[in-house]
């Protein structure tokens, strides 16, 4: 892939009412973005494009998996990716992107690039915290899970316990009996 042409949809020469485009996103994709989080990837992308006279409705599916690093084990695995996100496009003076859901484009263009909006809708569906199903349902044998477990702290440390059979300094005594008393004239004991 040379460049993201492959992208644009020529909005000028296309019917009112709705056209269908499908996309297969895979590692080349993101290796034009110098985006090196996944190792690889299958995602397919459906853009329902509804052109209306002075206003366009795209809505983006996403359906397949991204290769990624396991963040507790370093293993790879699929990271599924399920999602959609709805995009309106209008005409204006000038270009202008600032709302998420509203693209404004210059009356001269004839034509929308979509590559960004894919882009960016598949690394935001990825999790920030990437982690195995292998380890969640615990069917993962891994080095790195064996070494965690090691180091794994057990319900409490013996030397955190408190030791019930000491006696209490009387200062802390007295001290409670302040937080009582205080609490009966307040009417909350």
């Amino acid at each position: 892939m040379k460049d993201l042409k492959d992208y644009d949809i020529s909005f000028v020469g296309l019917k009112e009412g709705i056209s269908q485009f499908d996309y297969k996103i895979e590692k080349e994709f993101f290796n034009f973005f110098k985006y090196e989080e996944f190792y690889n990837s299958n995602v397919n992308v459906n853009v329902s494009f509804l052109k209306k006279a002075t206003m366009f409705e795209l809505n983006f599916t996403f359906l397949g998996w991204v290769e990624v690093s396991c963040d507790l084990t370093n293993e790879l695995f699929h990271q599924p990716i399920e999602t959609s996100f709805y995009l309106i496009v209008k005409f204006g003076d000038e270009f202008n992107n600032d709302n998420e859901e509203l693209l404004i484009i210059p009356h001269s263009e004839f034509k929308l690039n979509i590559a960004q909006y894919i882009y960016e809708a598949i690394v935001l569906d990825v999790p920030i915290k990437k982690v195995h199903p292998g380890v969640e349902d615990g069917t993962l044998k891994s080095d790195m899970l064996e070494k965690l477990k090691e180091f794994e702290i057990n319900d409490i440390d013996e030397s955190l316990e408190v030791d019930e059979s000491k006696e209490i300094d009387p200062r802390w005594n007295k001290l409670k009996n302040i937080l009582i008393e205080k609490n009966k004239s307040n009417g909350t004991s």
